[in-house]
């Protein structure tokens, strides 16, 4: 051939070609079960491959009855994950959530209204003027925050009787217990003593009418994140075996990975994320860089899946209910 360059001599054979899997596509036929499929994805390459390591961990995870805390952005709530996320909850196959309180608020919205399907490339002045706010191409009307305003003003008054002192998954079951919505976050974690842990509470809505109470009454409320910590804490520090499932990144990724380091880190690790890692963020940051801070242990088994979590975390929750 012409092309000297690969003419090249090996100045090594520290890999051995052959020993690693072909990469190749599978048949398209009807009625193709979900694990099969995703079997077969570990050898079409990229995030594909991705997808089929993180089957593979999820297996070992049930081998060897690791416990799964499953840490989630808000985002993740108002999109349709929030019934996948309530399903694993109702099958009792995660042992926390650790979220923000967007993923609170809005999961007890979505009980009494909808949200709908808009665009991500609409007018935005157009859309304040219709009353409407703006979730990427999620659209969520005005009403739906000033009906759970006005529930959520005669809830504090309830709790503020009760007692003056919440911590936040202690205010998150409570507010479960209002709702009989099998498709709500919630309402399964409250039925299933599943506690949802929140370091960043009063960063929403929810923090907006804490305000309001505490402004006009005498009877304030306190929210103790500082007993949470205590909670959850002892709760990691138990099992043999722990596992971290993480959709996106932020205050509830760290908070997981964070809390792991006294348990020098998760045993396993699944990470679906679309953060880059050049700006140092914790967002953007591999499973590898968790390992230097002992987040997760250095004889981990983990994945980081590149990818919209809307895609790929309904396949990997199908797999987790697959026995």
């Amino acid at each position: 051939m012409d092309n000297i360059s690969f003419k090249r001599k090996a100045k090594e054979h520290s890999i051995n070609i052959k020993e690693l899997k072909k990469i190749k596509g599978f048949q398209l036929k009807k009625g193709l079960k979900v694990n099969d499929l995703l079997e077969s994805y570990k050898s079409i390459g990229f995030q594909a491959s991705h997808i089929g390591k993180a089957v593979d961990i999820l297996n070992q995870i049930k081998k060897d009855k690791a416990e799964i805390y499953l840490a989630c952005t808000s985002n993740m709530v108002s999109s349709g994950l929030r019934e996948i996320i309530a399903q694993l909850a109702e099958k009792k196959l995660i042992k926390a959530i650790i979220t923000t309180t967007g993923a609170i608020e809005e999961d007890f919205i979505k009980s009494t209204n909808d949200f709908y399907l808009g665009s991500f490339n609409v007018d935005d002045e157009v859309v304040k003027n219709n009353g409407i706010n703006r979730l990427g191409n999620i659209f969520v009307p005005d009403k739906n925050y000033c009906d759970f305003e006005d529930f959520h003003m005669k809830f504090i008054e309830k709790l503020a009787k009760e007692k003056n002192i919440w911590s936040p998954s202690e205010y998150a079951m409570r507010l479960g217990l209002e709702l009989k919505d099998t498709s709500s976050v919630l309402y399964q974690c409250a039925k299933n003593k599943i506690p949802i842990f929140c370091p960043g509470f009063v960063d929403g809505a929810i923090g907006d009418h804490l305000y309001f109470h505490n402004q006009r009454s005498k009877n304030k409320i306190i929210i103790d994140t500082a007993a949470d910590i205590t909670n959850f804490y002892n709760m990691l520090l138990q099992p043999d075996k722990t596992a971290g499932i993480i959709l996106g990144g932020g205050i509830a990724k760290h908070h997981l990975i964070g809390a792991a380091i006294l348990r020098n880190g998760l045993d396993y690790a699944i990470y679906i994320q679309t953060g880059t890692e050049y700006d140092g963020s914790l967002s953007g940051a591999k499973p590898k860089e968790a390992v230097s801070w002992n987040k997760l242990k250095s004889e981990s088994k983990s994945v980081c899946i590149e990818a919209d979590a809307t895609i790929v975390f309904p396949m990997l929750a199908l797999s987790m209910l697959n026995e």
